[in-house]
């Protein structure tokens, strides 16, 4: 009898040592949006992301090991905004999962809760890779955190209101740090302030729009289309009557081409992380901005 009963003493003891299980299953489409659930949620949920940081966001295949995550979710958060058009609707479809289907309160797009920028006056695909809500790359502008963090822990709330109070209080305590954050990163950028620059694909505007940046050019013709060389060669004439600090390109980008127009501008080709994981350095939110912020100084010097 003593071996049954120090049998289920210990089993009982590893059930309590694991903690408390995860109210919510997040499914986090991109890097950025699974950490900021971690800030507001806490052991309260259980994230997922779904990509890497050195992954394009657009183009990702929908994999069974995805599908069967969303299939247990309580929640996705992904960017929206047409981001993962190519590729989540099909996850969703096949998971079967009513609770993150279109319209339930169980589907979070972040781009629902600032203002997005570039939204095209009229919808042309020869255009090129246009998204018709407007850019959905608002990760690149830290300001966009705090309406988008809001936003998520009032719909932790909404679909667990049992930890409501954690999860709105845990917004205050990441509010007020990312505050003295953006303190310190405006204070780090002010050398960055007006200069010009060149982007090897239009994902950028916030960044730009946080920092004062001016961008010159593109080194697509369109958004999403390859340079040719008669292009490239079209942007060194740009550059050569208005001349750039630097060449700014995602870390699941090539570099050939920024690395190419550098070469013969002089100017330095500078690879950001664009979301975490996109470098070594960029481990979590935080160090996502200053490791943007460091090699942006660095390439200005």
């Amino acid at each position: 009898m003593i071996k049954p009963i120090l049998s289920g003493l210990v089993a009982a003891l590893a059930v309590g040592m694991a903690g408390p299980a995860a109210a919510l299953q997040v499914f986090a489409c991109e890097p950025e949006w699974g950490a900021l659930a971690h800030e507001i949620g806490g052991d309260k949920v259980s994230v997922y992301v779904a990509t890497t940081g050195v992954q394009d966001p657009h183009l990702i295949q929908a994999r069974p090991s995805l599908i069967a995550k969303a299939r247990t979710a309580d929640v996705t958060v992904c960017t929206g905004a047409e981001l993962e058009i190519g590729w989540l609707p099909m996850i969703v479809t096949q998971s079967a999962n009513k609770k993150i289907m279109p319209g339930a309160r169980g589907v979070f797009q972040p781009t629902d809760y600032v203002h997005l920028l570039e939204t095209p006056a009229s919808l042309d695909r020869s255009q090129g890779d246009i998204h018709a809500g407007g850019n959905p790359h608002i990760q690149s502008d830290p300001r966009n955190m705090l309406p988008v963090g809001k936003a998520m822990a009032d719909r932790f709330a909404d679909l667990d209101p049992a930890n409501a109070g954690l999860y709105h209080a845990r917004y205050q305590t990441f509010a007020g740090n990312w505050q003295a954050a953006l303190k310190r990163w405006q204070a780090q950028a002010a050398p960055l302030r007006g200069i010009p620059i060149a982007v090897q694909h239009r994902s950028w505007i916030y960044l730009e729009t946080w920092l004062g940046l001016r961008r010159v050019v593109a080194l697509e013709p369109k958004p999403g289309v390859p340079a040719s060389s008669g292009y490239l060669a079209q942007v060194l004439e740009v550059l050569k009557k208005t001349p750039v600090r630097m060449i700014i390109r995602a870390a699941y980008e090539d570099d050939r081409p920024s690395t190419f127009i550098g070469g013969r501008a002089g100017v330095p080709a500078v690879m950001l992380p664009y979301t975490i994981g996109g470098t070594d350095q960029a481990k979590d939110l935080y160090t996502l901005y200053d490791d943007t912020l460091s090699r942006m100084l660095k390439a200005l010097k």
